[in-house]
């Protein structure tokens, strides 16, 4: 089990990050609620990480903080909620925010992520509601953030809008749905993680 990594981040590309260790380039899926808060490329990173072994793939899930991991981990335990379910539920909504749509059985909220049918949902807030209560009583959990920027708009990649759109597709989004969220919210100027934090807000 691969359960902290520590190095260079050397390439950014949500939800995927590459990160040097001694000369290893390690590929890592992070929830965009943990993008946000990356260091620019060439600075040193550490993510708490969650290892998974299939027969066609070995993945690797990093969290800036393993209060969300802890609960990346709860949300996979759910029938139904597999890795890639549990990271797209984590890059819209933050860590607290889950939290609270579940003790508060918000399904509404829930059903607003991509892979998250009425069902699904219900079955999130029943199966869940007592094992999340524990994460309530710890420190507070890193929130999505609402007001303010959340990186630079210098430097912007001129393909910065196709970026978007191409992770919220691989976060589950189908691509005309992606394509449509990008463009309610793109401004010139915007980076692409900007993008994809407005978008993702936008569709809650």
């Amino acid at each position: 089990m691969i359960g902290r990594i520590h190095g260079t981040l050397i390439e950014k590309s949500p939800p995927d990050v590459l990160i040097d260790v001694n000369g290893v380039g390690y590929e890592v899926q992070i929830p965009m609620t943990c993008f946000y808060e990356l260091p620019e490329q060439g600075e040193s990173i550490t993510l708490y990480t969650h290892f998974v072994v299939r027969e066609d793939a070995q993945l690797l899930f990093g969290f800036t903080d393993k209060m969300a991991r802890e609960l990346f981990r709860e949300l996979i335990k759910a029938n139904g909620v597999g890795p890639k379910l549990g990271l797209t539920i984590l890059s819209g909504m933050s860590a607290s925010h889950v939290l609270s749509s579940v003790q508060n059985e918000d399904i509404s909220a829930l059903v607003s992520l991509p892979g998250v049918g009425k069902k699904t949902a219900e079955r999130l807030v029943v199966e869940l509601k007592d094992r999340l209560a524990k994460f309530a009583k710890k420190a507070e959990l890193p929130a999505l953030p609402i007001d303010g920027q959340v990186s630079s708009y210098a430097e912007v990649p001129v393909n910065a809008e196709d970026e978007a759109v191409d992770a919220l597709v691989s976060l589950g989004y189908k691509p005309a749905q992606a394509t449509k969220m990008v463009k309610s919210v793109a401004q010139s100027g915007m980076t692409s993680e900007l993008i994809i934090r407005d978008a993702l807000k936008a569709a809650i």
